[in-house]
Protein backbone atom coordinates (compact mmCIF):
# COMPACT_ATOMS: atom_id res chain seq x y z
CA UNK A 1 0.00 0.00 0.00
CA UNK A 2 0.94 3.60 -0.90
CA UNK A 3 -0.31 4.83 2.84
CA UNK A 4 2.90 5.37 5.38
CA UNK A 5 3.07 3.45 8.94
CA UNK A 6 4.72 6.18 10.11
CA UNK A 7 5.22 9.98 9.77
CA UNK A 8 7.40 12.88 10.75
CA UNK A 9 6.14 15.57 12.77
CA UNK A 10 7.54 19.01 13.96
CA UNK A 11 6.59 18.88 18.23
CA UNK A 12 7.28 21.10 20.95
CA UNK A 13 9.86 19.10 23.58
CA UNK A 14 10.34 20.21 26.79
CA UNK A 15 13.63 18.44 28.89
CA UNK A 16 15.20 19.40 31.61
CA UNK A 17 14.19 22.99 31.44
CA UNK A 18 14.60 23.75 27.81
CA UNK A 19 11.86 23.91 25.42
CA UNK A 20 12.95 23.45 21.55
CA UNK A 21 11.09 22.50 18.09
CA UNK A 22 12.53 18.88 17.34
CA UNK A 23 11.07 15.85 14.37
CA UNK A 24 9.38 13.21 16.02
CA UNK A 25 7.92 9.74 14.56
CA UNK A 26 4.65 9.09 15.15
CA UNK A 27 2.70 6.24 13.57
CA UNK A 28 -0.40 6.54 11.47
CA UNK A 29 -4.02 5.03 11.03
CA UNK A 30 -6.06 4.33 8.38
CA UNK A 31 -9.53 3.33 8.34
CA UNK A 32 -10.51 0.24 6.37
CA UNK A 33 -14.20 -0.59 5.46
CA UNK A 34 -15.01 -4.72 5.29
CA UNK A 35 -17.69 -4.98 2.45
CA UNK A 36 -18.82 -8.64 2.53
CA UNK A 37 -20.53 -10.13 -0.59
CA UNK A 38 -21.24 -6.38 -1.38
CA UNK A 39 -22.99 -5.74 2.22
CA UNK A 40 -21.05 -3.43 4.75
CA UNK A 41 -19.80 -5.90 7.54
CA UNK A 42 -16.77 -3.73 9.46
CA UNK A 43 -14.81 -0.70 9.79
CA UNK A 44 -11.62 -1.06 11.21
CA UNK A 45 -9.21 1.54 12.09
CA UNK A 46 -5.48 0.09 11.81
CA UNK A 47 -1.86 0.36 10.46
CA UNK A 48 -1.46 0.72 6.86
CA UNK A 49 0.28 -2.75 6.51
CA UNK A 50 -0.57 -6.12 5.40
CA UNK A 51 -4.28 -5.48 4.90
CA UNK A 52 -5.43 -8.47 3.58
CA UNK A 53 -4.03 -10.81 6.22
CA UNK A 54 -6.05 -8.73 8.31
CA UNK A 55 -9.28 -8.83 6.40
CA UNK A 56 -8.69 -12.47 5.89
CA UNK A 57 -8.12 -12.97 10.17
CA UNK A 58 -10.61 -10.51 10.90
CA UNK A 59 -13.39 -12.54 9.13
CA UNK A 60 -12.14 -16.27 10.06
CA UNK A 61 -12.21 -14.56 13.58
CA UNK A 62 -15.42 -13.42 13.63
CA UNK A 63 -16.91 -16.95 11.95
CA UNK A 64 -17.70 -15.46 8.58
CA UNK A 65 -14.95 -18.15 7.36
CA UNK A 66 -13.65 -21.36 8.35
CA UNK A 67 -10.66 -21.18 5.87
CA UNK A 68 -8.72 -19.11 3.39
CA UNK A 69 -10.19 -20.90 0.40
CA UNK A 70 -13.87 -19.78 1.63
CA UNK A 71 -12.65 -16.70 -0.38
CA UNK A 72 -13.57 -16.31 -4.24
CA UNK A 73 -12.12 -12.82 -4.07
CA UNK A 74 -10.74 -10.22 -2.47
CA UNK A 75 -9.82 -6.48 -3.56
CA UNK A 76 -8.33 -4.00 -1.41
CA UNK A 77 -9.27 -0.52 -3.61
CA UNK A 78 -6.78 1.95 -0.98
CA UNK A 79 -8.26 4.87 -2.54
CA UNK A 80 -11.59 4.36 -0.93
CA UNK A 81 -10.30 2.61 1.92
CA UNK A 82 -12.51 -0.13 1.44
CA UNK A 83 -12.01 -4.13 1.10
CA UNK A 84 -14.15 -5.92 -1.39
CA UNK A 85 -14.84 -9.43 0.17
CA UNK A 86 -16.72 -12.03 -1.90
CA UNK A 87 -16.91 -15.84 -0.39
CA UNK A 88 -18.41 -18.66 -1.67
CA UNK A 89 -20.67 -19.07 1.48
CA UNK A 90 -20.92 -16.97 4.80
CA UNK A 91 -21.92 -18.55 8.42
CA UNK A 92 -25.57 -16.88 8.34
CA UNK A 93 -26.18 -17.17 11.66
CA UNK A 94 -22.66 -15.76 12.60
CA UNK A 95 -23.53 -12.86 10.30
CA UNK A 96 -26.23 -12.46 11.80
CA UNK A 97 -25.06 -11.87 15.12
CA UNK A 98 -21.89 -10.41 14.79
CA UNK A 99 -22.50 -7.29 16.33
CA UNK A 100 -25.09 -8.59 19.11
CA UNK A 101 -24.26 -8.18 22.98
CA UNK A 102 -25.21 -11.10 25.63
CA UNK A 103 -24.38 -12.71 28.72
CA UNK A 104 -23.83 -16.29 28.94
CA UNK A 105 -22.10 -19.27 30.54
CA UNK A 106 -18.87 -19.99 29.09
CA UNK A 107 -18.05 -23.34 28.01
CA UNK A 108 -20.98 -24.29 29.86
CA UNK A 109 -20.03 -24.00 33.16
CA UNK A 110 -22.11 -20.81 34.07
CA UNK A 111 -19.19 -19.16 35.47
CA UNK A 112 -18.12 -16.84 32.37
CA UNK A 113 -19.44 -13.79 30.40
CA UNK A 114 -18.65 -13.17 26.89
CA UNK A 115 -19.78 -9.96 25.43
CA UNK A 116 -20.87 -10.95 21.71
CA UNK A 117 -23.04 -13.68 20.67
CA UNK A 118 -20.73 -14.76 18.21
CA UNK A 119 -17.61 -15.00 20.95
CA UNK A 120 -19.95 -17.54 22.55
CA UNK A 121 -20.50 -19.59 19.26
CA UNK A 122 -17.46 -19.52 18.09
CA UNK A 123 -14.79 -19.97 21.25
CA UNK A 124 -13.96 -23.38 22.14
CA UNK A 125 -11.96 -24.74 24.77
CA UNK A 126 -8.11 -25.71 23.37
CA UNK A 127 -8.06 -29.45 23.73
CA UNK A 128 -4.52 -29.43 21.67
CA UNK A 129 -1.47 -29.47 24.17
CA UNK A 130 1.45 -27.55 23.10
CA UNK A 131 5.23 -28.12 23.66
CA UNK A 132 6.20 -27.55 26.75
CA UNK A 133 8.28 -24.27 27.12
CA UNK A 134 11.01 -23.83 29.35
CA UNK A 135 11.40 -20.60 31.15
CA UNK A 136 14.31 -19.47 29.28
CA UNK A 137 12.54 -20.09 25.62
CA UNK A 138 9.72 -17.50 27.47
CA UNK A 139 12.47 -14.81 28.08
CA UNK A 140 13.97 -15.27 24.89
CA UNK A 141 10.68 -15.51 22.94
CA UNK A 142 9.91 -12.28 24.39
CA UNK A 143 12.68 -10.64 23.65
CA UNK A 144 13.27 -11.58 19.87
CA UNK A 145 9.79 -9.99 19.45
CA UNK A 146 11.07 -6.49 21.38
CA UNK A 147 13.60 -6.64 18.92
CA UNK A 148 11.55 -7.75 15.82
CA UNK A 149 9.81 -3.84 15.88
CA UNK A 150 11.58 -0.93 14.42
CA UNK A 151 8.40 1.03 14.13
CA UNK A 152 7.58 0.68 18.12
CA UNK A 153 11.40 1.49 18.85
CA UNK A 154 10.91 4.73 16.82
CA UNK A 155 7.49 5.36 17.88
CA UNK A 156 6.22 3.49 21.00
CA UNK A 157 2.81 3.71 19.24
CA UNK A 158 2.07 0.29 17.98
CA UNK A 159 1.47 -3.00 19.37
CA UNK A 160 3.65 -6.63 18.05
CA UNK A 161 2.35 -9.40 18.28
CA UNK A 162 4.51 -13.10 16.97
CA UNK A 163 3.81 -16.48 16.24
CA UNK A 164 6.62 -18.54 17.57
CA UNK A 165 7.54 -22.22 18.23
CA UNK A 166 10.42 -23.20 20.95
CA UNK A 167 13.08 -22.24 18.08
CA UNK A 168 11.98 -18.74 17.62
CA UNK A 169 9.56 -16.64 15.49
CA UNK A 170 7.44 -17.58 12.78
CA UNK A 171 5.56 -14.17 11.44
CA UNK A 172 5.59 -10.90 13.33
CA UNK A 173 2.47 -8.46 12.73
CA UNK A 174 2.70 -4.90 14.30
CA UNK A 175 -0.81 -2.64 14.43
CA UNK A 176 -1.99 0.45 16.16
CA UNK A 177 -4.58 -2.12 17.21
CA UNK A 178 -3.50 -4.96 19.49
CA UNK A 179 -6.77 -6.90 18.04
CA UNK A 180 -5.55 -6.05 14.20
CA UNK A 181 -2.02 -7.21 15.02
CA UNK A 182 -3.56 -10.96 15.72
CA UNK A 183 -5.78 -10.56 13.07
CA UNK A 184 -3.13 -10.40 10.45
CA UNK A 185 -1.12 -12.96 12.16
CA UNK A 186 -4.28 -15.70 11.95
CA UNK A 187 -4.66 -14.13 8.27
CA UNK A 188 -1.33 -15.27 7.38
CA UNK A 189 -1.33 -18.30 8.85
CA UNK A 190 -4.73 -19.06 6.55
CA UNK A 191 -3.23 -17.69 3.53
CA UNK A 192 -0.61 -19.85 3.91
CA UNK A 193 -1.82 -23.09 5.26
CA UNK A 194 0.60 -22.56 8.63
CA UNK A 195 -0.60 -24.62 11.38
CA UNK A 196 -1.27 -23.01 14.31
CA UNK A 197 -2.48 -25.12 16.89
CA UNK A 198 1.18 -26.25 18.45
CA UNK A 199 2.35 -22.94 18.74
CA UNK A 200 2.74 -19.92 21.15
CA UNK A 201 1.62 -16.30 20.46
CA UNK A 202 4.22 -13.67 22.04
CA UNK A 203 2.33 -10.10 22.56
CA UNK A 204 3.92 -7.00 23.65
CA UNK A 205 0.94 -5.52 25.62
CA UNK A 206 -1.67 -6.40 28.28
CA UNK A 207 -3.71 -9.37 28.31
CA UNK A 208 -7.20 -8.45 28.02
CA UNK A 209 -10.11 -10.11 27.49
CA UNK A 210 -10.58 -9.47 24.24
CA UNK A 211 -6.51 -10.79 22.96
CA UNK A 212 -7.39 -13.95 24.74
CA UNK A 213 -10.55 -14.38 22.59
CA UNK A 214 -8.31 -13.64 19.98
CA UNK A 215 -5.86 -16.03 20.82
CA UNK A 216 -8.90 -18.68 21.75
CA UNK A 217 -10.08 -17.99 18.35
CA UNK A 218 -6.81 -18.33 16.79
CA UNK A 219 -6.53 -21.91 18.86
CA UNK A 220 -2.95 -21.31 20.25
CA UNK A 221 -2.53 -22.80 23.90
CA UNK A 222 -0.34 -20.03 25.04
CA UNK A 223 0.43 -16.80 25.51
CA UNK A 224 3.35 -14.52 26.59
CA UNK A 225 4.10 -10.83 27.27
CA UNK A 226 5.45 -8.58 29.11
CA UNK A 227 2.92 -6.78 30.17
CA UNK A 228 -0.23 -7.79 32.77
CA UNK A 229 -3.58 -10.08 32.28
CA UNK A 230 -7.00 -8.75 33.09
CA UNK A 231 -9.08 -10.89 35.60
CA UNK A 232 -11.70 -11.48 33.18
CA UNK A 233 -8.96 -12.58 31.05
CA UNK A 234 -7.54 -14.81 33.34
CA UNK A 235 -10.94 -16.54 34.48
CA UNK A 236 -11.65 -16.78 30.27
CA UNK A 237 -8.15 -18.63 30.46
CA UNK A 238 -9.22 -20.67 32.89
CA UNK A 239 -12.38 -22.38 31.70
CA UNK A 240 -10.68 -22.29 28.19
CA UNK A 241 -7.57 -24.35 28.92
CA UNK A 242 -5.09 -21.63 27.74
CA UNK A 243 -1.70 -20.78 29.09
CA UNK A 244 -1.02 -17.21 30.54
CA UNK A 245 2.24 -16.19 30.90
CA UNK A 246 2.91 -12.18 32.16
CA UNK A 247 5.53 -9.24 33.15
CA UNK A 248 8.28 -11.49 31.30
CA UNK A 249 10.69 -8.88 32.25
CA UNK A 250 13.99 -8.87 34.29
CA UNK A 251 14.78 -12.46 34.22
CA UNK A 252 11.40 -12.73 35.91
CA UNK A 253 8.19 -14.03 34.88
CA UNK A 254 4.31 -14.86 36.35
CA UNK A 255 2.65 -18.05 35.01
CA UNK A 256 -1.16 -17.17 35.86
CA UNK A 257 -3.04 -20.35 34.31
CA UNK A 258 -2.30 -23.78 33.00
CA UNK A 259 1.18 -23.99 34.15
CA UNK A 260 2.00 -27.10 32.65
CA UNK A 261 2.82 -25.59 29.34
CA UNK A 262 5.90 -24.44 30.72
CA UNK A 263 8.63 -25.92 32.46
CA UNK A 264 10.42 -24.22 35.63
CA UNK A 265 12.38 -25.33 38.22
CA UNK A 266 11.24 -27.00 41.40
CA UNK A 267 8.66 -25.01 43.37
CA UNK A 268 10.96 -22.82 46.15
CA UNK A 269 10.16 -24.18 49.47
Amino acid sequence: MDQQMQVTNQVLRYENGVVQLVEDVVVTEYPITIMLNDQEFATLVCSPENIEELVVGFLASEGMISSYEDIKELQVIETLGKAMVTTHRVNKLNEMFHSKRIVTSCCGKSRQSFYFYNDARTVKPIEVKNKVLTVDNCFRLMEMLQESSTIFQDTGGVHNAALCDENGIIVARTDIGRHNALDKIYGHCLKHHISIEDKVIAFSGRISSEVLLKVAKIKCGTVLSKSAPTELALRLAEELGITTVGFIRNNALNIYTNSERIMTPELAK
